[in-house]
């Protein structure tokens, strides 16, 4: 058995942005993930055939590294599922690898016991943080305070080796207001939060950071998902750290390869009856078995 807590200095920071159209960021003024991107690179991801085009089952297939056949979440109640066996990663790491994570987010089922969830089940730390409504400007408010509380722990004692930050507003904005303008701003501002959590693992010289910045799926025009056309099933992954190299060939992409990828940078061999549907990017380092 590894002694607790003694995997060296890599780290892993995913953020997980809602419903974030790929076909629109050349258009808008995201230099903090244009950064993450030119650092090493930034990707479209096919929702596939079998996944909706919802938030539940994407992010499950994000956290679990498995898709839907296994994970068993095929909307956004996650009633049903088989998180026991096939859990998050920052559970993962945190109950066989004994790991320091954290999550932090404000949609109820990725976070609480409601709704068939939580889909992150027991991180070594979990912060729910309300919206006060269900509207884009609370949304806005909520993802401030997500964000104000993911650089507090990044940048204090607590040294998570793998967080998941959630933020939600983009996908509401795009509910509650289609793609417009207001959308287009909202993608904007999530840039921005983004900007301050990089500059909180920035400000960590001694570790190696791995950054991961994901969304689950696109909207239509005059917003909503759930349905099999272009712009829904196009997501995309952004991605920097140890064994990225810009410009590197990858291959088609996939959103289970979100949680293949945490477990390479941290060293980690998965076990193979953990059956992983995705792999790393690219080989990050050699990996070693931590048992």
């Amino acid at each position: 058995m590894s002694s607790l807590w003694s995997a060296g200095p890599r780290r892993v920071l995913v953020v997980g942005i809602d419903g974030v159209r790929l076909d629109l960021l050349p258009e808008l003024h995201t230099p903090h993930l244009d950064s993450v991107a030119a650092a090493g690179f930034l990707a479209p991801v096919e929702v596939d055939d079998v996944t909706p085009t919802m938030s539940g089952p994407c992010w499950a297939t994000i956290a679990t590294g498995v898709g839907v056949a296994k994970h068993g979440v095929l909307g956004n109640h996650l009633g049903g599922n088989r998180l026991d066996v096939f859990p998050d990663f920052t559970t993962r790491l945190a109950a066989v690898h004994r790991r320091r994570t954290f999550a932090v987010g404000g949609w109820e089922p990725l976070f609480l016991a409601r709704s068939g969830g939580p889909l992150f089940a027991a991180p070594s730390r979990l912060s729910y943080i309300a919206p006060l409504e269900d509207t884009p400007e609370a949304w806005e408010v909520c993802d401030e305070r997500v964000t104000a509380e993911a650089v507090h722990v990044l940048t204090g004692e607590d040294q998570p080796q793998a967080s998941f930050v959630y933020l939600g507003a983009v996908d509401e904005t795009a509910h509650f207001l289609g793609c417009g303008e207001e959308y287009r701003r909202s993608i904007e501002t999530a840039d921005a939060r983004l900007g301050r959590l990089l500059t909180a693992v920035e400000g960590r010289p001694d570790e190696d950071w791995t950054v991961i910045v994901v969304t689950d799926h696109g909207h239509v025009d005059q917003g909503g998902h759930g349905g099999r056309s272009e712009l829904e099933r196009t997501a995309w992954i952004a991605a920097q750290g140890p064994g990225i190299i810009p410009g590197a060939p990858l291959g088609s992409l996939h959103h289970t390869d979100v949680a293949a990828h945490v477990y390479a940078a941290l060293e980690i061999v998965p076990d193979p009856h953990w059956t992983l549907d995705g792999r790393p990017f690219t080989q990050a380092g050699t990996p070693v078995v931590v048992s």
